[in-house]
């Protein structure tokens, strides 16, 4: 060992941005380790080697320190006074301490790899601990690399200064191929202090990409004048964010999308395609979730279970299959969006319902007043009192002509309500059409029920009647065989 190993620990220092005296520490401990190997035949514990740092020489200096006694028992540990004397003076006593050098050359070459392999796994533990405590508050961050390598689908990604970084093949998204030496974006998911593999894991699939990148593009988001509420992606295929000024002045997804769409084309560009809807948000969840369900447009929300978070949103017949999305993928995004169970209901098929349920209730005999009908309000139907139409049934024998008269509404209007209530007078014929069914089969059943309960008695009587009948047959077959026969002895005679 010469000065030559200061200068590696310079450079390693400077290379790997360690501390120096923590590199200086882990040479001690491992050249210690190395001398009690060594050394062991004569001292079994090792705990008499001492192992120092001369920093003018830069080099390290190895001892052993023993006791002085009148007479040796141990040499391992012990030194005679006389020894003592000539090597520190006349000074010396008995149960003195004295610290004496080790020659370095006869620690051998398995001792010294013994410290190069204990020094090389020190120095690693302390790289990672570096690495650890400068990238575990940066969780979330975006950070700029180059493809490395793939191993069995996971991909390497060099982050500089010989560090790598880790995107799993679960967080890697749908339909993005990329090359070695390619450029690439991604975000810090975690952090680990695992002595194998890359320490730092990274996500190409994790909403906080998106986050990251709008803040990048949008000045509004970096200055917190427009602020991300909520952000969820099906990555390689579609987004959506919701977002929210602090400024009444500013639309905040105006803002996001950018003039002609420049922003948020962007970073489309950079998720290789993906589809990005952006959604103001709302504190009311029935307003949150009908803008979530964009591009589709809602009729109607209904909170169904507040406790549970369950809603319905009412639409169109057209805006149905929009609402819902390729194979559930809309409506599904827009329930993670809100946080909240969000049910698809078509409207016709809704009005179908209502119109059964008034329909069942004028087949009872009840009356169903004009204002059941969500076409028709209170002025309308103050309008149709007073010309004498009071009920849907009344109401479903208008013709056209007299509903635009009456209620100065257009032609599409006039047939809309008009429609509206024949459908619920069919739902009544439909109802007692299915009553008279039901009443017809009751009685049918009853009818044959009396059928099948007649009187015991009179089966015997039908049985010998039946005996009657089959025993005639043969007394007439007999007859006609004895004539036969009379007659065929006739001829003989003759």
């Amino acid at each position: 060992m010469t000065s030559s190993i200061g200068q590696s620990i310079e450079v390693l220092c400077n290379e790997q941005g360690l501390d120096r005296d923590m590199v200086i520490e882990a040479m001690k401990e491992a050249v210690k380790a190395a001398a009690r190997k060594q050394f062991r035949t004569q001292d079994k514990t090792g705990d008499s080697i001492q192992v120092d740092w001369n920093s003018e020489e830069g080099m390290i200096e190895i001892s052993v320190q023993k006791t002085v006694v009148e007479e040796v028992e141990n040499e391992s540990a012990e030194l005679s006074l006389a020894d003592a004397i000539e090597m520190a003076g006349d000074e010396i006593e008995v149960g003195d301490m004295l610290l004496i050098p080790l020659p370095q050359e006869e620690m051998g070459r398995i001792a010294a790899q013994t410290a190069k392999q204990i020094l090389v796994q020190k120095v690693r533990e302390a790289i990672r601990e570096k690495v650890y405590d400068e990238y575990i508050d940066r969780k979330g961050e975006l950070i700029n690399g180059s493809v490395k390598r793939f191993e069995r689908g996971d991909m390497i990604v060099d982050l500089g200064n010989n560090l790598e970084a880790i995107v799993p093949k679960k967080e890697q998204s749908r339909g993005e191929m990329w090359s070695q030496g390619e450029r690439i974006r991604v975000v810090i998911i975690d952090v680990s202090k695992e002595q194998r593999g890359q320490q730092v894991i990274c996500s190409r699939a994790a909403a906080d990409l998106l986050k990251r990148l709008f803040e990048m593009e949008v000045p509004e988001i970096y200055d917190e004048t427009v602020v991300i509420k909520s952000c969820v992606r099906e990555p390689g295929d579609r987004a959506k964010i919701a977002v929210t000024s602090n400024e009444k002045d500013v639309d905040p997804v105006g803002a996001c999308v950018g003039m002609k769409g420049s922003r948020v084309q962007s970073i489309i560009k950079e998720l290789r395609g993906e589809k990005i809807d952006i959604i103001e948000w709302s504190d009311e969840p029935s307003v949150f979730a009908a803008n979530a369900l964009s591009p589709a447009k809602v009729s109607q929300v209904r909170i169904t279970d507040i406790n549970n978070r369950d809603m319905e949103v009412i639409v169109s017949e057209d805006q149905l299959s929009l609402a819902i999305g390729k194979k559930g993928q809309n409506v599904r995004l827009a329930a993670r969006l809100v946080g909240w169970d969000i049910k698809i209901v078509s409207e016709e098929l809704l009005k179908a319902e209502v119109a059964k349920q008034m329909g069942r209730m004028m087949a009872a005999g009840e009356a169903v007043p004009i204002t059941a009908l969500e076409v028709v309000n209170a002025a309308q139907a103050e309008a149709l009192s007073e010309k004498g139409i009071e009920d849907v049934e009344a109401l479903a024998g208008a013709s056209v002509d007299d509903l635009v008269d009456t209620l100065d509404v257009s032609l599409d209007e006039a047939e809309s309500i008009l429609s509206a209530a024949k459908a619920i007078v069919a739902a009544k014929n439909e109802g007692e059409e299915l009553e008279g069914a039901v009443e017809e089969q009751t009685e049918a059943s009853q009818e044959e029920d009396e059928v099948v309960e007649e009187p015991v008695s009179e089966l015997p009587e039908v049985v010998e009647e039946a005996e009657v009948a089959e025993t005639e047959p043969e007394a007439e077959s007999e007859t006609e065989t004895v004539e036969n026969e009379d007659e065929g002895q006739t001829d003989d005679k003759e």
